[in-house]
């Protein structure tokens, strides 16, 4: 998929953490096959994968994979509750899942570690982040997420709690000012809008959620829709928003600013 994996997890011999009995490499090994597994068939920078023989035309949707048709299938539901923010289609017409798959595949990471009775870790894949337990087994106390400035990548501009006694599993951050070829209204509209007189365009956003798919879909959804898709996501999900504006101004819901912001 094109960006880097990381994978925290508590050192101990509590339950849940991983010991000195080798648990880190299986852990590892285990995130590593959902991943590799998944780029197998999605990735559209490999000529073998089964997404580059469907964009090319030489296999239709219909003859593909069940694991493909699955997450289009889920891909056109999105677009639907998203009226259309969300696409699994290229404005060329190619089928992209590209904004799907990374949290599908940090969600099916994250159950392969529960699998393996690992209970308390942190994934990050790209930014986008997924954690379960806590980084001190047994405490409660929650994961720390950053959000970094799409005009110097080595700052951050806000922290994020995660897990812990809160909702909020899952952290994406969307935006063409970094691997944001999936984001086609971004490309259509969006450039225009940072480049106006208001700035009105999202240069990037952040979605915390429950869940990492939410998160990451409706991240892409806001940067392609704008304020009006951003208006959508905060009525209809139960998700926080930080959102960069063309013009460098920072958008923040409630909870947001009250715990994530330095400053606030």
């Amino acid at each position: 998929m094109g960006t880097v994996i990381s994978l925290t997890v508590p050192a101990g011999t509590e339950p849940g953490t991983v010991g000195p009995d080798g648990g880190l490499a299986a852990a590892a090994a285990a995130v590593e096959r959902v991943f590799a597994g998944l780029d197998g068939i999605f990735s559209l920078y490999r000529r073998d994968s089964e997404a580059s023989r469907v964009a090319r035309g030489e296999m239709s949707l219909r003859a593909a994979s069940t694991q493909m048709r699955g997450r289009y299938a889920d891909a056109v539901g999105w677009r639907l509750l998203t009226e259309g923010a969300f696409s699994p289609e290229r404005p060329d017409g190619v089928l992209d899942l590209s904004g799907l798959i990374k949290g599908y595949a940090i969600e099916q990471a994250g159950d392969a570690l529960l699998t393996l009775g690992i209970g308390d870790w942190c994934l990050n894949a790209g930014g986008d982040v997924l954690v379960n337990g806590s980084p001190r087994p047994s405490t409660g106390a929650p994961w720390q997420a950053g959000i970094v400035d799409p005009q110097d990548r080595d700052t951050l501009i806000a922290g994020c709690p995660l897990g812990g006694p809160g909702t909020k599993r899952a952290l994406a951050t969307s935006g063409s000012a970094e691997r944001g070829e999936h984001i086609w209204g971004a490309r259509s509209w969006g450039a225009r809008s940072w480049t106006g007189p208001a700035g009105a365009g999202f240069r990037q956003v952040s979605v915390a959620a429950p869940d990492i798919i939410t998160a990451d879909v409706l991240a892409t959804a806001i940067v392609a829709g704008g304020t009006p898709m951003l208006d959508r996501a905060t009525d209809g999900w139960e998700i926080e928003v930080l959102a960069v504006r063309g013009s460098c101004e920072l958008l923040a819901t409630p909870g947001f600013r009250a715990k994530s912001l330095r400053g606030a």
